[in-house]
């Protein structure tokens, strides 16, 4: 399969959290700065966040009338409207949910440059949703007819957009339907030295019913570095069959 190279990129708490109270401890701002600074360096061409993730830190709750009346019936096939942008974020959004007012990140969150979005969808999105992403510009691809295959996603990240390293961001079910895929090469992970302690809060690797019974998957050490305030930033390899 020719895909992108794939990095899980996550900051955690001691106890494997990736969303929880800790994060918003002012200990914790220094650990979320580093976070960016670290995504920066990796100069991947595209990242990737669920969705629940872009509407918290992105769309924000943002609400659209997206009517059907007098919407044509939109082929389910992948829709191209920038093939050279320079850098893409890519939302994972199975059934066209996020209410995107603009093409690219830029406008939404000034921690990113101008990235073009691209939405992967499933073939039970609304046609009036497609219509809206067309309408502004924003791309789209399908990974399925009700449930993503994201190794079909990330082919088709390859050869539709030339993306050759991709920064996997979460959330944890996302992650964790990568690493049952065997599509993780390299986990970059920050470690916040605070534990969260909610037995609630979603971890680095979630798994659901659909996907298929996990296996352990082994992770090598490639690099471990100190950060101020007692922090680590840990990086990983893995090696598939």
């Amino acid at each position: 399969m020719e895909r992108p190279y794939i990095i899980c990129h996550m900051l955690t708490s001691l106890d494997g959290k990736i969303i929880g109270d800790y994060l918003e401890t002012e200990r914790a701002t220094y650990f979320s700065d580093e976070y960016e600074k670290i995504h920066d360096r990796y100069g991947c061409k595209a990242w990737m966040c669920g969705r629940v993730t872009m509407e918290e830190h992105f769309t924000l709750g943002h609400q659209l009338d997206l009517k059907n009346d007098n919407i044509e019936t939109i082929p389910r096939t992948d829709y191209v409207a920038n093939q050279d942008a320079k850098s893409y974020a890519i939302a994972v959004d199975p059934s066209g949910k996020l209410r995107w007012a603009k093409n690219s990140i830029e406008p939404w969150n000034e921690n990113r440059s101008e990235d073009h979005i691209v939405e992967v969808l499933t073939e039970q999105v609304s046609d009036a949703y497609l219509a809206h992403l067309r309408k502004i510009g924003i791309s789209y691809i399908f990974g399925g007819k009700e449930r993503l295959n994201f190794s079909l996603v990330v082919e088709k990240l390859k050869n539709l957009f030339a993306i050759d390293k991709l920064m996997l961001e979460g959330g944890g079910f996302i992650n964790g339907s990568f690493l049952n895929e065997e599509l993780i090469d390299e986990l970059s992970l920050i470690l916040v030295p605070i534990a969260d302690g909610a037995s609630n809060s979603v971890t680095l690797f979630e798994t659901s019913s659909f996907l298929n019974k996990p296996k352990p998957v082994n992770f090598f050490l490639k690099e471990i570095k100190k950060l101020d305030d007692g922090g680590l930033w840990l990086k990983y390899v893995t090696k598939h069959d």
